[in-house]
């Protein structure tokens, strides 16, 4: 790593794709900066001299993005402005090979799970003693939580297998000691991640031990929000609903892609159910925690889907009448076992059937919205904008969900909890008062 300029290095890690690989780049800045690395997370101030770039794989559309960084990185260094730029994440570990041969100025790829080497390449030592120890690029309130890494499901549409190998969990201790480590920090939520939550213990503890590492956690003084992400609906355990319910500081907050709702469109996307037991699964969800608020996401243009799908996908959001909904264009993923079947649909279709599945959805949160006009919330003051302070509910996820505008003539503090009555609703924001 030995540089041109007689500066110390500074080492700026820019973070491409979903929260776990947010979570990486905090943990590669923790082993950074215990070996006295100077490190910054999306510098602004232009001050380092060596880039490492963190890749996504997941869809077309992020691994343009991802090259796109790559190559203005490398402008970057080619203008004498970096000394050296270094790739990593779904991306390298995905097409090192091909990607090495095309963009020759790199002066490294690395895999999702080679954070050693990497370090060796900037002349740090691994530390494996460092439990919990991360930089957070969050702000310091609230801290996504990786519970596991890769997966064993076989999902005809997806790559994250590829990329992150099969499920491995980590252990309640090692969870645990993370979690109190943030809490330490100054976290006061916790956003629990994995590719697929539902699954964590199956392979250290021989059961699904999602219900009894959320009692753990929920006993973690000074944690006020455990918020739960990507929950796997086939096989779900129930028995997280009723620690939920029992544990005040568990959010009544579910995130379940569903992927799709037809059966011909679930077999073919290997998702292990069919319509009736999602239905039937919704409705055990919310027997139990009727204040539940659920998230899905939605894959619209699969290979073989009819308009009569998309109808009926809009009929199920009526139906159901999910809290929040997200929704991606399907993307044709070689080595998936959906890359055999022909990507019938274009990209134009694909986004009109995405756009009409949110025009439903837009008027269903427009709705549910507006039925919490005059209701006082529980709200975590995140951020100020405009001279506005935003924050969120308990039924509110970083980035994806609502945000709340927070009137009050009082100055706030991030990462406070204020009580909020709610006087006005959009598509998908609310607006309120601070009340005493």
């Amino acid at each position: 790593m030995k540089s041109k300029t007689l500066k110390k290095n500074k080492v700026n890690i820019i973070t491409l794709g979903c929260s776990k690989n947010l979570v990486d780049s905090e943990v590669l800045s923790g082993q950074l900066q215990a070996n006295d690395i100077a490190v910054v997370h999306e510098n602004s101030k232009k001050d380092h001299n060596i880039v490492v770039v963190n890749t996504c794989g997941f869809i077309d559309k992020a691994k343009e993005e991802s090259i796109n960084t790559i190559l203005e990185q490398l402008e970057l260094k080619e203008r004498g402005k970096l000394d050296k730029v270094y790739v990593t994440g779904c991306l390298s570990e995905r097409y090192r090979g091909e990607l090495a041969a095309e963009i020759a100025d790199v002066d490294a790829w690395f895999g999702t799970m080679e954070l050693p080497m990497l370090l060796k390449e900037l002349e740090a030592d691994y530390k494996s003693e460092l439990i919990g120890e991360r930089m957070l690029a969050t702000p310091k309130h609230y801290a996504y939580l990786k519970i596991s890494e890769g997966c064993n499901r076989t999902c005809s549409f997806c790559a994250i297998p590829l990329m992150r190998g099969e499920h491995v969990s980590k252990t309640i201790e090692e969870i645990l000691a993370e979690a109190k480590k943030l809490v330490s920090m100054g976290v006061k939520e916790i956003m629990l991640i994995a590719q697929e939550l539902t699954y964590y213990g199956l392979d250290i503890y021989k059961k699904r031990a999602l219900p009894e590492l959320l009692k753990h956690l929920s006993d973690v003084k000074g944690l006020e929000w455990i918020r739960l992400h990507y929950a796997y609906p086939s096989k779900f355990p129930l028995e997280i609903l009723d620690v939920m319910r029992e544990r005040d500081n568990i959010c009544n907050y579910l995130d379940m892609p569903l992927q799709h709702i037809t059966d011909n469109m679930l077999k073919a996307m290997k998702r292990q159910m069919d319509k009736k037991e999602i239905y039937d699964l919704i409705g055990a969800i919310r027997e139990k925690v009727p204040e539940i608020c659920l998230r899905t996401t939605l894959i619209a243009g699969f290979p073989g889907e009819t308009r009569d799908d998309v109808e009926e996908v809009k009929a199920f959001l009526e139906d159901i009448r999910f809290d929040r909904v997200g929704i991606f264009t399907y993307s044709h993923e070689e080595n998936t076992s959906a890359y055999d079947l022909v990507d019938n649909i274009s990209a134009d279709e694909k986004e009109v059937r995405a756009q009409e599945i949110m025009d439903v959805q837009q008027e269903i949160s427009y709705e549910k919205n507006q039925e919490k006009i005059g209701k006082t919330f529980k709200v975590l003051v995140d951020k100020k904008e405009s001279g506005r302070y935003l924050g969120r509910t308990e039924y509110d996820s970083v980035d994806v969900d609502n945000e709340v505008i927070i009137n009050s003539d009082k100055v706030l503090k991030l990462g406070q909890f204020v009580q909020v009555k709610i006087n006005k609703a959009y598509d998908f924001d609310l607006e309120g008062d601070v009340v005493l």
